[in-house]
Protein backbone atom coordinates (compact mmCIF):
# COMPACT_ATOMS: atom_id res chain seq x y z
CA UNK A 1 0.00 0.00 0.00
CA UNK A 2 1.42 3.07 -1.39
CA UNK A 3 2.01 6.00 1.72
CA UNK A 4 0.17 9.16 1.79
CA UNK A 5 1.69 11.96 1.11
CA UNK A 6 0.16 15.14 2.20
CA UNK A 7 1.88 18.65 4.15
CA UNK A 8 0.62 19.91 7.90
CA UNK A 9 1.07 22.52 9.40
CA UNK A 10 -0.21 23.16 13.05
CA UNK A 11 -0.27 25.92 15.25
CA UNK A 12 -0.30 25.44 19.54
CA UNK A 13 -1.39 27.36 22.01
CA UNK A 14 -0.59 26.82 25.50
CA UNK A 15 -0.26 28.24 29.58
CA UNK A 16 3.01 29.17 28.44
CA UNK A 17 3.53 32.22 31.69
CA UNK A 18 3.30 29.11 33.90
CA UNK A 19 6.15 26.99 32.12
CA UNK A 20 8.57 30.51 31.74
CA UNK A 21 7.86 31.78 35.00
CA UNK A 22 6.93 29.77 35.28
CA UNK A 23 6.62 22.85 11.45
CA UNK A 24 0.42 17.24 -1.71
CA UNK A 25 -1.91 15.03 -0.75
CA UNK A 26 -0.50 12.30 -2.96
CA UNK A 27 -3.89 9.66 -3.20
CA UNK A 28 -2.51 6.35 -2.27
CA UNK A 29 -4.52 3.26 -3.03
CA UNK A 30 -6.04 0.95 -0.35
CA UNK A 31 -8.08 -2.31 -1.77
CA UNK A 32 -11.26 -2.32 -0.10
CA UNK A 33 -14.63 -1.61 -0.39
CA UNK A 34 -15.71 1.19 -1.85
CA UNK A 35 -18.08 2.32 0.25
CA UNK A 36 -15.81 4.41 2.37
CA UNK A 37 -15.95 7.51 2.10
CA UNK A 38 -12.91 9.76 0.95
CA UNK A 39 -12.47 11.15 4.35
CA UNK A 40 -12.43 7.75 5.96
CA UNK A 41 -10.14 6.40 2.97
CA UNK A 42 -7.88 9.23 4.02
CA UNK A 43 -8.10 8.51 7.72
CA UNK A 44 -7.93 4.79 7.35
CA UNK A 45 -4.55 4.52 4.77
CA UNK A 46 -2.28 6.60 7.66
CA UNK A 47 -3.45 4.14 10.69
CA UNK A 48 -4.06 1.00 9.03
CA UNK A 49 -0.85 0.41 10.52
CA UNK A 50 -2.51 0.19 13.74
CA UNK A 51 -4.78 -2.47 13.20
CA UNK A 52 -7.35 -0.05 12.79
CA UNK A 53 -10.56 -1.87 11.85
CA UNK A 54 -13.80 -0.88 10.83
CA UNK A 55 -17.47 -1.72 9.09
CA UNK A 56 -18.16 -0.20 5.53
CA UNK A 57 -21.82 -0.11 5.90
CA UNK A 58 -21.29 2.16 8.73
CA UNK A 59 -19.82 5.04 6.62
CA UNK A 60 -22.20 7.83 5.58
CA UNK A 61 -22.71 8.53 1.98
CA UNK A 62 -21.72 12.26 2.13
CA UNK A 63 -18.43 13.02 2.58
CA UNK A 64 -18.80 15.99 4.26
CA UNK A 65 -21.53 14.03 6.69
CA UNK A 66 -19.10 13.64 10.35
CA UNK A 67 -18.75 10.41 11.48
CA UNK A 68 -17.87 8.34 14.50
CA UNK A 69 -15.27 6.08 12.49
CA UNK A 70 -12.94 8.97 11.46
CA UNK A 71 -12.15 11.85 14.12
CA UNK A 72 -13.36 15.17 12.83
CA UNK A 73 -9.83 16.49 13.34
CA UNK A 74 -8.13 14.20 10.99
CA UNK A 75 -10.71 14.70 8.70
CA UNK A 76 -10.68 18.06 8.25
CA UNK A 77 -6.72 18.18 7.76
CA UNK A 78 -6.91 15.17 5.17
CA UNK A 79 -7.79 17.32 2.30
CA UNK A 80 -4.32 19.19 3.24
CA UNK A 81 -1.37 19.64 1.19
CA UNK A 82 0.64 21.45 3.86
CA UNK A 83 0.38 21.35 7.61
CA UNK A 84 1.29 23.77 10.58
CA UNK A 85 1.75 22.86 14.15
CA UNK A 86 2.25 25.86 16.03
CA UNK A 87 2.37 26.10 19.79
CA UNK A 88 0.67 29.74 20.37
CA UNK A 89 1.44 29.97 24.08
CA UNK A 90 5.09 30.12 23.71
CA UNK A 91 7.48 28.29 26.03
CA UNK A 92 7.43 24.13 25.78
CA UNK A 93 3.64 24.71 24.63
CA UNK A 94 4.84 23.38 21.12
CA UNK A 95 4.78 19.88 22.84
CA UNK A 96 1.35 19.93 23.12
CA UNK A 97 1.32 19.91 19.17
CA UNK A 98 3.74 16.78 18.83
CA UNK A 99 1.00 13.49 19.21
CA UNK A 100 -0.75 14.95 16.76
CA UNK A 101 2.68 15.69 14.36
CA UNK A 102 3.67 12.33 15.03
CA UNK A 103 0.44 10.41 13.65
CA UNK A 104 0.53 12.71 10.82
CA UNK A 105 3.87 12.08 10.10
CA UNK A 106 3.22 8.47 10.37
CA UNK A 107 0.38 8.82 7.47
CA UNK A 108 3.23 10.32 5.34
CA UNK A 109 2.13 13.92 5.83
CA UNK A 110 4.16 17.06 5.79
CA UNK A 111 4.08 18.80 8.75
CA UNK A 112 6.01 21.82 10.18
CA UNK A 113 6.23 23.05 13.77
CA UNK A 114 5.96 26.51 15.43
CA UNK A 115 7.04 28.14 18.48
CA UNK A 116 5.79 31.52 20.13
CA UNK A 117 9.03 31.89 22.04
CA UNK A 118 10.25 32.72 25.08
CA UNK A 119 13.43 32.50 24.54
CA UNK A 120 16.40 35.40 24.07
CA UNK A 121 15.96 34.95 20.41
CA UNK A 122 18.02 38.30 19.45
CA UNK A 123 20.88 36.13 20.67
CA UNK A 124 20.66 33.45 18.25
CA UNK A 125 22.70 33.52 14.65
CA UNK A 126 21.32 36.02 11.91
CA UNK A 127 21.18 33.16 9.42
CA UNK A 128 18.61 31.37 11.26
CA UNK A 129 16.46 34.75 10.71
CA UNK A 130 14.44 33.45 7.48
CA UNK A 131 12.24 36.40 8.02
CA UNK A 132 11.49 39.38 10.57
CA UNK A 133 10.31 38.04 13.30
CA UNK A 134 10.62 34.27 12.03
CA UNK A 135 13.70 32.45 13.60
CA UNK A 136 14.57 28.65 11.50
CA UNK A 137 16.01 27.23 14.79
CA UNK A 138 17.79 24.16 14.33
CA UNK A 139 19.59 21.27 16.54
CA UNK A 140 22.62 23.39 16.17
CA UNK A 141 21.30 26.77 16.11
CA UNK A 142 23.38 28.62 18.33
CA UNK A 143 22.34 30.91 21.72
CA UNK A 144 23.63 31.37 25.25
CA UNK A 145 19.88 31.11 26.74
CA UNK A 146 19.86 28.86 28.77
CA UNK A 147 16.00 28.29 28.41
CA UNK A 148 15.51 27.26 24.37
CA UNK A 149 12.58 24.85 24.66
CA UNK A 150 12.47 25.28 20.28
CA UNK A 151 16.45 23.86 20.00
CA UNK A 152 15.74 21.38 22.61
CA UNK A 153 13.09 20.00 21.00
CA UNK A 154 14.94 20.39 17.77
CA UNK A 155 17.75 18.07 18.85
CA UNK A 156 15.54 15.81 20.46
CA UNK A 157 13.54 15.85 16.84
CA UNK A 158 16.79 15.07 14.57
CA UNK A 159 17.86 12.15 17.01
CA UNK A 160 14.86 10.28 15.94
CA UNK A 161 15.12 10.84 12.66
CA UNK A 162 12.18 13.16 11.87
CA UNK A 163 11.99 17.21 10.57
CA UNK A 164 14.00 18.53 12.64
CA UNK A 165 13.09 22.71 12.01
CA UNK A 166 11.38 24.64 14.55
CA UNK A 167 10.39 27.90 13.46
CA UNK A 168 9.87 30.71 16.27
CA UNK A 169 8.27 33.86 16.71
CA UNK A 170 9.34 36.09 19.18
CA UNK A 171 6.45 37.53 21.61
CA UNK A 172 4.62 40.14 19.43
CA UNK A 173 1.45 42.10 19.53
CA UNK A 174 -1.19 40.52 17.04
CA UNK A 175 -0.31 42.85 14.02
CA UNK A 176 3.40 41.47 13.46
CA UNK A 177 3.01 38.28 14.69
CA UNK A 178 0.28 38.25 11.70
CA UNK A 179 3.08 39.09 9.26
CA UNK A 180 4.92 36.50 10.92
CA UNK A 181 1.91 33.68 10.48
CA UNK A 182 1.45 35.14 6.65
CA UNK A 183 5.24 34.76 5.81
CA UNK A 184 5.63 31.62 6.97
CA UNK A 185 2.35 30.18 5.56
CA UNK A 186 3.21 31.18 2.06
CA UNK A 187 7.17 30.49 2.39
CA UNK A 188 5.78 26.26 3.56
CA UNK A 189 2.64 26.46 1.31
CA UNK A 190 0.70 26.05 4.17
CA UNK A 191 -2.88 25.05 3.57
CA UNK A 192 -4.18 23.96 7.35
CA UNK A 193 -3.31 25.72 10.49
CA UNK A 194 -3.37 24.07 13.98
CA UNK A 195 -2.79 26.36 17.10
CA UNK A 196 -2.32 24.12 20.06
CA UNK A 197 -2.95 25.17 23.49
CA UNK A 198 -1.42 23.57 26.60
CA UNK A 199 -3.99 23.85 28.22
CA UNK A 200 -7.68 25.46 28.08
CA UNK A 201 -7.30 29.60 28.48
CA UNK A 202 -7.46 29.94 24.46
CA UNK A 203 -11.17 28.56 24.89
CA UNK A 204 -12.32 31.37 27.02
CA UNK A 205 -14.20 33.70 25.01
CA UNK A 206 -13.50 36.83 27.90
CA UNK A 207 -16.62 37.08 30.39
CA UNK A 208 -15.68 34.39 32.58
CA UNK A 209 -14.72 34.42 36.13
CA UNK A 210 -10.78 34.27 35.33
CA UNK A 211 -9.02 34.33 32.11
CA UNK A 212 -5.98 32.13 33.19
CA UNK A 213 -2.81 33.48 31.54
CA UNK A 214 -4.55 34.42 27.79
CA UNK A 215 -2.27 37.25 26.29
CA UNK A 216 0.51 34.40 24.07
CA UNK A 217 -2.63 32.56 22.70
CA UNK A 218 -5.29 35.26 22.38
CA UNK A 219 -2.38 37.47 20.22
CA UNK A 220 -1.59 34.16 18.30
CA UNK A 221 -5.74 33.29 17.98
CA UNK A 222 -6.12 37.11 16.92
CA UNK A 223 -2.89 36.57 14.34
CA UNK A 224 -3.79 33.54 12.71
CA UNK A 225 -7.67 34.47 12.26
CA UNK A 226 -6.97 37.02 9.51
CA UNK A 227 -5.10 34.72 7.54
CA UNK A 228 -6.71 33.31 4.43
CA UNK A 229 -5.88 29.63 5.13
CA UNK A 230 -8.36 26.72 3.59
CA UNK A 231 -8.63 25.31 7.36
CA UNK A 232 -7.60 26.68 10.82
CA UNK A 233 -7.94 25.03 13.91
CA UNK A 234 -7.26 25.30 17.39
CA UNK A 235 -6.41 22.05 19.47
CA UNK A 236 -6.56 22.22 23.33
CA UNK A 237 -4.67 19.59 25.33
CA UNK A 238 -4.33 19.44 28.96
CA UNK A 239 -8.16 19.81 30.45
CA UNK A 240 -7.42 21.21 34.09
CA UNK A 241 -4.35 22.35 33.98
CA UNK A 242 -5.19 25.96 34.03
CA UNK A 243 -7.41 25.60 37.17
CA UNK A 244 -3.80 26.68 38.94
CA UNK A 245 -4.10 30.40 36.64
CA UNK A 246 -7.60 30.51 38.26
CA UNK A 247 -9.52 29.05 35.00
CA UNK A 248 -13.30 27.75 35.59
CA UNK A 249 -13.80 24.52 33.78
CA UNK A 250 -17.52 24.21 34.12
CA UNK A 251 -16.97 27.45 31.80
CA UNK A 252 -14.65 25.60 29.58
CA UNK A 253 -17.44 23.12 28.85
CA UNK A 254 -19.85 25.50 28.52
CA UNK A 255 -17.66 27.47 25.90
CA UNK A 256 -17.39 23.96 24.06
CA UNK A 257 -21.09 23.59 24.28
CA UNK A 258 -21.88 26.63 22.68
CA UNK A 259 -19.30 26.04 19.59
CA UNK A 260 -21.10 22.65 19.36
CA UNK A 261 -23.96 24.76 18.56
CA UNK A 262 -22.30 27.03 16.02
CA UNK A 263 -20.81 24.03 14.45
CA UNK A 264 -17.53 25.14 15.64
CA UNK A 265 -16.67 21.76 17.80
CA UNK A 266 -14.76 18.93 15.98
CA UNK A 267 -14.85 16.78 19.41
CA UNK A 268 -12.51 14.98 21.76
CA UNK A 269 -10.01 12.53 21.07
CA UNK A 270 -7.90 10.92 23.77
CA UNK A 271 -3.76 9.79 23.32
CA UNK A 272 -3.98 6.23 23.84
CA UNK A 273 -1.50 5.61 26.31
CA UNK A 274 0.22 2.72 24.80
CA UNK A 275 0.53 3.98 21.59
CA UNK A 276 3.57 4.84 19.86
CA UNK A 277 2.50 8.49 20.15
CA UNK A 278 2.39 8.65 23.55
CA UNK A 279 5.38 6.98 24.19
CA UNK A 280 7.31 9.12 21.81
CA UNK A 281 5.98 12.60 23.37
CA UNK A 282 6.39 11.40 26.73
CA UNK A 283 10.04 10.83 25.79
CA UNK A 284 10.43 14.30 24.32
CA UNK A 285 8.82 15.91 27.55
CA UNK A 286 11.32 13.63 29.56
CA UNK A 287 14.16 14.60 27.58
CA UNK A 288 13.09 18.17 27.46
CA UNK A 289 12.69 18.18 31.45
CA UNK A 290 16.53 17.10 31.38
CA UNK A 291 17.62 19.83 29.44
CA UNK A 292 15.85 22.66 31.60
CA UNK A 293 15.97 21.04 34.90
CA UNK A 294 15.94 24.35 36.59
CA UNK A 295 12.29 25.44 34.50
CA UNK A 296 10.82 21.96 33.37
CA UNK A 297 7.19 22.09 31.88
CA UNK A 298 5.03 21.78 34.40
CA UNK A 299 2.24 21.85 31.54
CA UNK A 300 3.70 19.01 29.52
CA UNK A 301 4.81 17.03 32.54
CA UNK A 302 1.26 16.63 33.82
CA UNK A 303 0.03 16.07 30.09
CA UNK A 304 2.79 13.56 30.02
CA UNK A 305 1.77 11.82 33.20
CA UNK A 306 -1.35 11.41 32.06
CA UNK A 307 -0.66 9.33 29.41
CA UNK A 308 0.38 7.30 31.11
CA UNK A 309 -2.20 6.42 33.83
CA UNK A 310 -0.99 8.60 36.76
CA UNK A 311 -3.77 10.02 38.85
CA UNK A 312 -3.87 12.90 41.34
CA UNK A 313 -1.00 14.59 42.84
CA UNK A 314 1.63 13.68 40.90
CA UNK A 315 5.42 14.54 41.83
CA UNK A 316 7.62 14.83 38.14
CA UNK A 317 9.94 17.95 39.29
CA UNK A 318 10.68 20.22 41.96
CA UNK A 319 8.98 22.83 40.49
CA UNK A 320 5.33 20.79 42.12
CA UNK A 321 6.49 20.71 45.45
CA UNK A 322 4.11 20.84 47.92
CA UNK A 323 1.26 21.76 45.08
CA UNK A 324 -2.03 20.24 44.24
CA UNK A 325 -2.21 18.59 41.51
CA UNK A 326 -4.82 16.57 39.84
CA UNK A 327 -3.42 14.93 36.76
CA UNK A 328 -6.27 12.48 35.23
CA UNK A 329 -6.92 11.10 32.28
CA UNK A 330 -9.09 14.31 30.70
CA UNK A 331 -5.19 15.79 30.88
CA UNK A 332 -4.58 13.23 27.57
CA UNK A 333 -7.15 14.61 25.23
CA UNK A 334 -7.28 17.17 22.34
CA UNK A 335 -10.60 19.16 22.21
CA UNK A 336 -10.59 20.50 18.57
CA UNK A 337 -12.33 23.98 17.86
CA UNK A 338 -12.66 25.64 14.25
CA UNK A 339 -9.77 28.56 14.41
CA UNK A 340 -12.48 31.06 13.09
CA UNK A 341 -15.81 30.05 14.96
CA UNK A 342 -13.49 30.53 17.80
CA UNK A 343 -12.66 33.72 17.20
CA UNK A 344 -15.91 35.10 16.79
CA UNK A 345 -16.82 34.64 19.67
CA UNK A 346 -14.18 35.85 21.80
CA UNK A 347 -15.24 39.45 23.06
CA UNK A 348 -12.25 41.58 23.20
CA UNK A 349 -10.49 39.93 20.05
CA UNK A 350 -10.84 43.66 18.35
CA UNK A 351 -9.29 45.54 21.41
CA UNK A 352 -6.25 43.84 20.69
CA UNK A 353 -6.22 43.60 16.74
CA UNK A 354 -3.92 46.85 16.64
CA UNK A 355 -1.14 45.67 18.43
CA UNK A 356 2.24 46.09 17.57
CA UNK A 357 4.04 44.71 21.28
CA UNK A 358 3.22 42.18 23.87
CA UNK A 359 2.90 44.97 26.66
CA UNK A 360 -0.06 46.29 24.23
CA UNK A 361 -2.22 43.46 24.07
CA UNK A 362 -1.52 43.01 27.97
CA UNK A 363 -3.04 46.23 28.81
CA UNK A 364 -5.78 45.98 26.76
CA UNK A 365 -6.82 42.70 27.68
CA UNK A 366 -6.79 44.43 31.72
CA UNK A 367 -8.88 47.82 30.46
CA UNK A 368 -11.61 45.33 28.71
CA UNK A 369 -12.03 43.43 31.82
CA UNK A 370 -12.18 46.31 33.81
CA UNK A 371 -15.00 47.47 31.74
CA UNK A 372 -17.00 44.30 32.19
CA UNK A 373 -20.25 45.04 33.93
CA UNK A 374 -20.37 41.66 34.71
CA UNK A 375 -18.39 38.25 34.46
CA UNK A 376 -20.04 34.34 34.42
CA UNK A 377 -20.64 33.45 38.44
CA UNK A 378 -18.03 30.28 38.33
CA UNK A 379 -19.68 27.01 39.15
CA UNK A 380 -18.28 23.70 40.54
CA UNK A 381 -18.45 20.64 39.05
CA UNK A 382 -21.97 18.84 39.94
CA UNK A 383 -20.56 15.33 40.46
Amino acid sequence: MAAVVFTVVVIVASSGCMDRLGAGLSPGRRRGPPRIDKHAQTFFRGVADHGAVMNPTAQPSDPGTPSLAVPPLFAALAPARSILIAGAGGGFDVYAGLPLAFALWRGGAQVHLASLSFSELELIDREAWVAEHVAAVQPDTASPDWYFPERTLARWLAAQQLPSTVYAFPPLGVQPLRAAYRHLVEHLDVDAVVLVDGGTDVLLRGDESDLGTPVEDITSLAAVAALEVPVKLVTSLGFGIDAYDGVNHVQVLENLAALDRDGGYLGALSIPGSSREAALYRDAVADAQAATPDRPSIVQGQIAAATSGAFGDVRFSRRTRGGDLFVNPLMAIYFTVDLDKLAARCLYLDHIENTIGRRQVITRIQAFRDELLSARVPRAFPH
